[in-house]
């Protein structure tokens, strides 16, 4: 294969050799590997269509075609790999125990909660853990993820912790559902026993699935009238579910969480199924890894993480970074509220003493020192801002390009979200980045996100980019709300985010250029054509239906054929009179402008273009 040569610059061909590069690298990155000149790269880049400098990030795609054009073989190195390498530079192994299996240990079961939205599983984590967070939720629904830990069978000899995690219950927390069932030994899917499978419940139970955890079937509301448990053991048959009572090797627990009852018999059965199906061990003594649940911003302690500790130890002083937040574990707090000196594997705490709000789902360990958490730190951001400007920039070409100049520019709606915790934040712009309007004339962009209030940074923000900003269960702080109404900035609040989704559907779908259909309004056949020298041919008509009005659109057929399109009636008349409208079975005289090729039996159809509501 000839070298091409871009500019009088010959390129290097390469024979298919593997390039690896990170997300978001630029051409300079790759002209580093392949030793070329970054500046042939970029003209090369330009003869295939795609403008890009030579230090901007580029997406994936684009740089596999490059490769390919150039004979080499670009790998886009996973955000799991690009992780493993920068912790190899520090000697860390992250997701495995260390030492041998001596060094092991039992630990409890992490369980996570899932199925329909108002199935009761709130109300059944209040029933096990003896608390009530249904009436500080927004219409019973949970809006945020929480992890806690209860005790089976408390003063007894055989007492043992349970850890559950808490993820609200609709589809459009899909990431987080996923994300929960990824630390998760053992699910529990909540059926109403009054309602059955219902399409959320089928969501949940893929995903637990997918993530290969063993299922617990706990049918809730048995207490209620219409009840009927067999008929979910039944339904769930269909979906490979299979009770113990019918021969499978599903535990099935029928509960009342608003009456407490089965409410021991499910901590038996999750226990007995991490028992039989699962082996549970981790090694404490090492250093402290595991994964951050939830974050948010507290006005008085700072960032605040719920994290779960999958092994090793974690103590206040330890140095830790999570994501791509960094410090010092200034305190833990258990569930309650209380202090923690020691949190094992298993244990969810709430940790202070991060620099910024970790992302829901990041990974956390506990490193030697201040100095390599930070550098840590600051390689995930760099690294994440890199693959970010990548993905927001997407290829473009310069048809791409054309093709929208010729049929308009196309509409974006850019939006700022701020919220209370960073899951939901995550979870909402997942949700409405798949909002799928069925048109490509209109776009949406998160220009950016944050957890906390809403701040005069992110109006001015939002003023200069004209966006609007979101804020779920978060309000202004100090002196944004003024500056919000004096820049005219659109702030819209939320505190349920089926709202915040449904909203900003409907104002995509308000972009949208209108469409437009045709609407008959009348016909009329010529009976006679008489010549006017101020107006040329005037067509003596009967109109034959509907009606004819002055100004409308119109087309003249004849014999069945389109002889004329894009007229219009200029003139109109009863007898002498000027007429704005002839109806049906009336006489009158049609003058279509310049147009004079009209002849007797010829049909003048008028028509207007009506506004086509969108589904």
């Amino acid at each position: 294969m000839a070298a091409p040569t871009v500019g009088g610059i010959k390129l290097p061909m390469g024979d298919g050799q593997i390039i690896r590069l990170p997300r978001g690298a630029s051409l300079t990155d790759l002209a580093e590997k392949i030793d070329v000149n970054p500046a042939a790269l970029v003209a090369a880049l330009f003869a295939m269509g795609e403008v890009v400098t030579a230090t901007q990030s580029v997406g994936d795609e684009t740089l596999q075609l490059l490769g390919e054009e150039l004979n080499y073989t670009i790998q886009v190195v996973s955000p799991e790999d690009e992780d493993r390498e920068l912790l190899g530079r520090f000697d860390i192994e992250f997701g495995e125990d260390n030492g041998d299996e001596s060094d092991l240990r039992a630990r409890p079961p992490v369980v996570t909660v899932m199925g329909h939205v108002d199935h009761g599983k709130t109300k059944l984590l209040d029933a096990i853990r003896n608390t009530n967070v249904v009436s500080g939720e927004a219409g019973g629904i949970t809006q945020h993820i929480g992890a806690y830990q209860v005790v089976a069978h408390p003063g007894e000899d055989r007492e043992r912790p349970i850890t559950f995690i808490d993820t609200p219950g609709h589809e459009a927390f899909t990431a987080m559902r996923a994300r929960g069932a990824k630390v998760t030994d053992i699910a529990i899917l909540v059926v109403a026993a009054d309602d059955g499978v219902k399409p959320q419940t089928i969501e949940a139970l893929n995903h637990a699935q997918a993530a290969d955890v063993p299922i617990v079937v706990a049918v809730n509301k048995i207490d209620k009238e219409g009840a009927d448990p067999a008929k979910v053991r039944g339904q769930l048959t269909e979906y490979h579910l299979v009770a113990e009572d019918y021969g499978g090797d599903t535990i099935f627990v029928d509960v009342s969480a608003k009456q407490g009852i089965g409410i021991s018999e499910l901590l038996d059965a999750v226990l007995l199924t991490a028992d039989a199906a699962l082996d549970l061990t981790a090694n404490p003594d090492q250093d402290a890894q595991g994964v951050a649940i939830e974050a948010h911003l507290d006005k008085g302690r700072g960032p605040v993480a719920t994290v779960l500790v999958q092994r090793g130890p974690l103590h206040p002083g330890d140095a830790i970074v999570a994501g791509e937040a960094h410090g010092r574990v200034r305190a833990m707090l258990d569930e309650n509220g209380d202090l923690l000196s020691e949190a094992g594997p298993s244990r969810p705490v709430q940790v202070l003493g991060l620099t910024t709000v970790p992302g829901a789902g990041d990974t956390f360990l506990v490193v030697e020192e201040d100095r390599v958490a930070r550098q840590i730190a600051n390689t995930r951001q760099a690294r994440e801002r890199n693959a970010q400007l990548a993905q927001q920039r997407g290829r473009r070409t310069l048809e791409d390009f054309l093709k929208q100049v010729e049929r308009g520019e196309v509409e974006e709606l850019k939006l700022i979200l701020k919220g209370d915790v960073s899951g939901s934040v995550e979870a909402l712009e997942d949700a409405l980045l798949k909002l799928d309007v069925g048109d490509d004339q209109v776009t949406l962009r998160v220009i950016g996100r944050g957890v906390g209030a809403i701040t005069e940074n992110d109006v001015n923000l939002a003023s200069a980019s004209d966006a609007v900003i979101l804020g779920f269960n978060v309000r202004p702080e100090g002196k944004a709300r003024e500056l919000a109404e004096r820049e005219g900035v659109d702030v819209r609040y939320y505190s349920v985010i089926y709202q915040a989704i449904d909203d900003v559907e409907a104002a995509l779908k308000g972009m949208l250029k209108p469409e437009y259909q045709e609407a008959q309004l009348g016909t009329a056949e010529v009976r006679e054509v008489y010549r006017s020298s101020k107006f040329g041919n005037i067509a003596g008509c009967l109109v034959r239906s509907g009606e004819i009005r002055r100004n409308a659109k119109a087309r003249l057929i004849r014999d069945g054929v389109v002889v004329a399109e894009n007229l219009s009636v200029e003139s109109l008349r009863r007898f002498k009179d000027d007429a704005t409208e002839v109806r049906e079975g009336f006489e009158c005289g049609i003058g279509l402008g310049s147009f004079n090729d009209i002849k007797v039996d010829d049909v003048i159809e008028t028509f207007e273009m009506q506004e086509k509501e969108r589904a």
